[in-house]
């Protein structure tokens, strides 16, 4: 890391406690040494994990102060005995830290269908505490983790008012990004004073932006949680209205979209990020729509890992949206290159796109011809890698 990753008040760590088979953390802890502001965003899958169902629970009193984390286990899927573990898991590390139990939030991912060993987690408790400290985030990182290839973490500070303020945050997230209303697994930790309402409404806000504006494959996990917990030891009034409000969502805005565009970036099996343009729609929802149509489409995403200039792929998706979409206003460019206007090809540019495609960032820009409603998705490509890590995902 280029910067220290510390946030005044916050402690973390991560260990491993016999989850995964092998070495590899598997249990992570954040912890704010005073009550915090909180708020959480979650999937919206029917089948909710039961980690997601208690913070659900939890989250209506806009309070926090410990997240404890396992990986390699969804606990999703596991009725009433699952729900009851995840209370159980909370209620470990309530004990150990002295604090109200329903200030403690539990995370879980991996395999769905199985409870976690709970065993193992309380022995491994004690530990976890007891290894907290100010520069534990890379190891909490490193226990959330599953398929991910590489960590994901970010960090700023910034001025407000004399006072300088942090906002870090860490997640994990390589496959069965669509989310919905969060992301796979996303915990961030502030220093800033900020009330309740205000920290709920501006974390949705830039959420819809930034996690709600990416895709791998176009599937929604049981488990997509994304908490962030502001502890005010920043000394700062309340961050409510103005200038203030407004550097505290640029924080957030810059700390989401690095957080979104690595998960995209760690795609299972991603060789390239593609950022989809979709401008002068008729209105936002035809934007998104369009936009995850032609983002979510397998002979789109294969191509561009082929890197096979095939723009007719993109056009097909965009149609499937609507049928009465005037073609013939539409228009469509690589890196600023036309491929399709006037309801035709541009001859000779395939050569040009070739090149385009070769590149691990492509940016594609829709135009619709029908108003001024815009919307923006980042995506991965599809890859042989992605079947093969997803066949035997279980086993």
């Amino acid at each position: 890391m280029n910067q220290e990753f510390t946030v005044p008040g916050f402690l973390a760590g991560g260990m491993h406690c016999g989850i995964k088979v092998g070495e590899n953390k598997d249990l992570a802890l954040i912890f704010s040494t005073t009550a915090a502001t909180a708020s959480g965003v979650f999937t919206k899958n029917a089948f909710k994990a039961a980690p997601v169902l208690l913070d659900q629970e939890r989250i209506r009193r806009g309070m926090g102060q410990a997240v404890i984390v396992n990986s390699g286990v969804a606990n999703a899927a596991t009725g009433a005995e699952g729900l009851d573990d995840a209370r159980r898991m909370s209620s470990f590390v309530s004990q150990e830290l002295n604090i109200a139990d329903d200030l403690v939030f539990v995370g879980s991912t991996g395999v769905i269908g199985d409870r976690v060993p709970l065993d193992k987690i309380r022995q491994g408790v004690p530990a976890l505490v007891a290894n907290l400290r100010e520069t534990g985030w890379e190891d909490a990182e490193q226990a959330i983790m599953t398929t991910d290839r590489i960590p994901k973490m970010s960090i700023i500070r910034k001025a407000i008012g004399n006072r300088e303020v942090t906002l870090c945050g860490i997640a994990k997230g390589a496959g069965m990004i669509e989310p919905h209303m969060a992301t796979m697994l996303a915990f961030l930790a502030s220093d800033i004073a900020v009330e309740k309402e205000t920290l709920d409404k501006v974390f949705r806000s830039v959420i819809d932006t930034t996690f709600n504006a990416v895709t791998v494959d176009g599937c929604m996990s049981t488990n997509d949680t994304a908490l962030i917990l502001a502890n005010g030891r920043s000394g700062i009034k309340p961050v409510r209205r103005g200038r203030d409000l407004q550097i505290f969502r640029d924080m957030l805005h810059h700390v989401l979209s690095e957080l979104a565009f690595m998960m995209v970036q760690d795609g299972e099996g991603a060789t390239k990020v593609i950022e989809f343009f979709v401008e002068e729609a008729k209105s936002l929802a035809d934007a998104r729509k369009i936009a995850y149509a032609v983002a979510n489409s397998n002979l789109v995403k294969t191509a561009f890992y082929g890197e096979d200039p095939n723009w007719g792929r993109i056009i097909g998706a965009i149609g499937s949206v609507r049928e009465d979409i005037p073609a013939h206003k539409v228009k469509v460019d690589f890196e600023g290159v036309p491929v399709f206007t006037d309801g035709k090809g541009i001859p000779g540019v395939e050569k040009d796109i070739r090149v385009i495609m070769a590149a691990p960032r492509i940016s594609v820009r829709i135009r619709m011809g029908m108003g001024t409603k815009s919307f923006r998705v980042l995506a991965s490509d599809l890859t042989h890698e992605y079947i093969t890590i997803n066949a035997h995902y279980r086993t």
